[in-house]
């Protein structure tokens, strides 16, 4: 059966909504628009959804992800007014994306006053990555000259509808056996990918080394290690064991649970749903 990309994902702020698109640019440090903004604290420290989940109410727009966006970022929740934020032309300062120490343009007052009131915490401020080839990535999985933006780790990520489909059958087949409710399956949008590939064998992409999309080649980094993240529901906040139960029975190792596979684009270029994906 022939692999195909069958969802395109960005999140132009990171750890709000997933914005689904029909087709997206690739540039070198990952799609246009996606994880270019991000919250921090007082401290300057990234703050996601782990931390305050209602991020996930937000849904942020681009250009890239609305064509009738008017502003580089548009920010929208329920019971507030929207917002539109331009990109901001103050200095660069100092900010923390988990080990990695980056530069971030502070958005103008009026911004994060609105995502201060949104999330009820008056320390939040929203910055901007202006410049994405000032990060280098983990040289032990990457090449001189990649970059991102304040993505986790890498560009690109990728999960198959295929393997969510075998997970979901762990979770039933598992909850069956204690004699509990499996409840709803868990829907692909709780893994955040950039790209949703259908059509190959579950965890097949564990083996890829290189996957062109369309015509753009990617070049693989390595697995993604999972966190409580995947546990929120996005419909209603709440937190519960899975994923996570399952995958550190049936994927984890190195002391991680695993699921998906993080990309770095080899080119640029446009990338469209229905595109057929090759896997190397």
């Amino acid at each position: 059966m022939p692999i195909t990309l069958t969802g395109i994902g960005i999140h132009p702020v990171k750890s709000t909504a997933i914005r689904p698109v029909s087709g997206a640019a690739v540039c070198p440090w990952g799609l246009a628009g996606d994880r270019r903004w991000m919250v921090v604290d007082a401290d300057s420290v990234l703050v996601t959804a782990r931390e305050l989940q209602r991020l996930f109410t937000i849904v942020a727009d681009t250009p890239d992800t609305d064509p009738l966006a008017t502003a580089a970022l548009r920010l929208s929740a329920p019971g507030v007014d929207p917002i539109d934020v331009a990109e901001p032309d103050a200095d660069a300062v100092p900010v923390r994306l988990h080990a990695h120490d980056l530069l971030g343009r502070p958005a103008e007052p009026a911004a994060s006053d609105w995502v201060r009131q949104v999330l009820g915490r008056d320390d939040l401020t929203l910055v901007w990555c202006d410049d994405p080839t000032r990060r280098a990535l983990n040289p032990s999985y990457s090449r001189p000259g990649d970059h991102t933006g304040f993505a986790d780790g890498y560009p690109v990520t990728l999960v198959s509808l295929a393997s969510v489909a075998r997970l979901n059958d762990w979770i039933v087949e598992e909850a069956l056996l204690r004699g509990e409710d499996p409840g709803v399956a868990l829907p692909v949008e709780r893994f955040r990918a950039n790209l949703v590939v259908t059509g190959a064998e579950p965890f097949a992409e564990d083996g890829w080394s290189r996957v062109r999309v369309g015509d753009v080649w990617f070049r693989k980094a390595k697995g993604i290690d999972r966190c409580v993240m995947t546990t929120i529901s996005r419909t209603d906040l709440t937190t519960a064991k899975e994923p996570i139960r399952t995958l550190a029975r049936h994927r984890q190792w190195d002391g991680k649970t695993w699921f998906g596979i993080q990309l770095i684009p080899e080119g640029v270029g446009a990338i469209d749903v229905g595109a057929p994906v090759h896997a190397e």
